[in-house]
């Protein structure tokens, strides 16, 4: 049988002729740890003309992920869900170590969704049907990777986009991403892969490698799902924060949501106005911080706010104003740093609460120039 061990650290690769014959508990989604074991089972997909829907992820799934598994199903005949904690999209240092791997409760969740698909007739008769687990040397054969910036191996680089912004501040990041899902596309060969807007550059960058390499398959792109009441971007780094930094860590948010309304009040308003107005809440909100004792407050550093063009990330020039017919990406990344003087008691988050980098965009749509959260 195959090991149930957390896949991609430790487990044994099954073999070929029992791959694919494990299940989820309770479900009929059959678990995939080699690439060969997935590629049989699409190809008797393929010979009947079904097809499929893509859900590429690092596990820790949280409700934006399962929006895009309903999506999937709604659109393809099949769903494949990929559960694996990419090495080379991390440098070195930072969290691979930690990143939040939790395998049994994404097999619950998963099989709960599937559950409500059967009862919901809006969901045609997509279903979730695989999941492809593999191991580090399955997904990569040759050895990993470097995850040092000019390390060696066999790399996709999608320049300048994956450069810019997050690809600034983490440098070998889009590497990564755009080396797996190369690998990912190739091997299931789905239909239509499905990603969330709130890693705007990832999907700039993704489309831009499936024009460029006329990978067959479409891309979409689902709106951003936020926690309740204040809107913080879904994320499986979210935790990490535990209680005192998630009462703080919409700031970015609330930065950028200023800077688009501003944009949207005043169509006069320039690149640096526009950020001038995120800055102000980030900087208000830091002071506000700084003013209570260590023992309460939290510290956070703004990585990057950013005002880009649409297509291309490239920033907007100083004096430039949000082109109408264009329209713009507001972006950002802000570091939440760990807790100071933690009390014995106190819920510091997932792995004692680590330094946490969130982000978050908000979309100025090109007609208008309105701010969307997406």
């Amino acid at each position: 049988m195959v090991q149930k061990a957390e896949p991609g650290h430790g487990m044994e690769t099954a073999p070929a002729a029992e791959d694919g014959q494990d299940t989820i508990p309770g479900t009929s989604i059959r678990v995939f740890r080699t690439v060969q074991g997935l590629r049989n089972w699409r190809r008797k997909q393929l010979l009947r003309g079904r097809t499929i829907g893509l859900v590429p992820t690092m596990g820790a799934l949280h409700e934006g992920h399962l929006d895009l598994v309903r999506a999937a199903a709604r659109d393809n005949d099949a769903v494949v869900v990929t559960i694996y904690v990419n090495p080379t999209q991390f440098g070195i240092h930072e969290d691979l170590g930690s990143y939040p791997r939790t395998w049994d409760a994404d097999s619950r969740a998963l099989a709960k969704l599937q559950e409500t698909f059967r009862a919901d007739k809006s969901f045609g008769e997509g279903r979730i049907e695989a999941v492809f687990a593999p191991t580090t040397a399955e997904m990569y054969p040759s050895g990993p990777p470097s995850q040092a910036i000019d390390g060696p191996g066999s790399f996709v680089t999608i320049t300048p986009v994956g450069s810019l912004l997050e690809g600034a501040s983490r440098p070998t990041f889009f590497r990564g991403v755009a080396t797996v899902c190369m690998k990912l596309f190739h091997i299931v060969q789905p239909e239509r892969a499905y990603f969330g807007q709130k890693d705007v550059q990832q999907t700039v960058v993704l489309r831009r490698m499936v024009r460029d390499f006329a990978i067959p398959l479409a891309l979409v792109v689902r709106p951003t799902v936020r926690e309740q009441p204040d809107g913080l971007a879904l994320s499986s780094r979210n935790v990490y924060l535990g209680t005192r930094r998630r009462a703080v860590a919409n700031v970015l948010r609330r930065s950028l949501q200023a800077a688009a309304e501003l944009a949207a009040r005043n169509k006069h308003a320039t690149h640096d106005d526009i950020l001038a107005a995120a800055h102000r809440v980030a900087d208000e909100t830091l002071a506000a911080q700084r003013r209570l004792p260590p023992h309460e407050r939290v510290l956070f550093e703004i990585d990057y706010l950013s005002l880009a063009e649409p297509d291309t990330m490239e920033e907007l020039s100083a004096e430039t104003r949000v082109d109408p017919e264009r329209g713009a990406i507001l972006s950002g990344a802000v570091r939440m740093l760990p807790v100071e003087a933690p009390r014995a008691d106190e819920d510091l988050g997932h792995s004692g609460g680590p330094l946490v980098r969130l982000i978050d965009n908000i979309i100025l749509e090109p007609t208008a120039g309105q701010g969307t959260e997406v």
